[in-house]
């Protein structure tokens, strides 16, 4: 059997850090994922979806990563029931965290005024690196708005090295790690 999840969305509320009784950091969160398609009237919609991750990335989670921030989720469904205290069953799916990826500095969200949740500010980026990773026809094509090397790290071994090259990046399906 398979159950894995991977998901590219931004946080919807400030991660909840909690310890259990034996010590363990336990984080709980929320991810807005867009769609890959427009509705009726040609907006987007988002799905609204739960997790939890424990132990260490649940503490960087939740020291490094706040409302807006844009992450990448790897894990797997998890369904699980409890009493509510009216007495009735709560059912509650969830993804838990295998790993969870920074896919902006700290900063950037603080930068965007907190960015609202599903806000993708260059939407073609991550459709076409979607399909591209997943077997689509699309290529990743690098975001026009990231560094391209200004300011004193210019001339630097830190320097992009795409910067000048403008090309799509073509990977195969092969070289990818999933």
């Amino acid at each position: 059997m398979l159950n894995r999840v991977v998901l590219v969305g931004r946080l919807t509320r400030d991660p909840d850090l909690r310890y259990t009784p034996n010590g363990i950091a336990v984080a709980n969160f929320n991810i807005a994922v867009n769609r890959p398609f427009s509705n009726q009237q040609g907006e987007r919609e988002a799905d609204f979806i739960n997790g939890v991750v424990w132990r260490r990335q649940a503490e960087n989670l939740a020291n490094f990563m706040r409302k807006g921030s844009l992450i990448g989720v790897d894990g797997r469904l998890q369904s699980r029931t409890y009493e509510g205290q009216d007495g009735k069953t709560v059912y509650v799916t969830e993804v838990v965290a295998d790993s969870i990826q920074f896919l902006e500095s700290k900063n950037a969200s603080q930068d965007r005024g907190g960015g609202a949740p599903g806000y993708q500010p260059n939407q073609n980026q991550f459709q076409n690196q979607n399909q591209s990773q997943f077997g689509g026809q699309g290529q990743f094509q690098p975001s026009p708005n990231q560094n391209q090397g200004q300011g004193p790290s210019q001339g630097q071994a830190t320097e992009d090295p795409f910067r000048n090259n403008g090309e799509p990046i073509d990977i195969s399906d092969d070289d990818l790690p999933f």
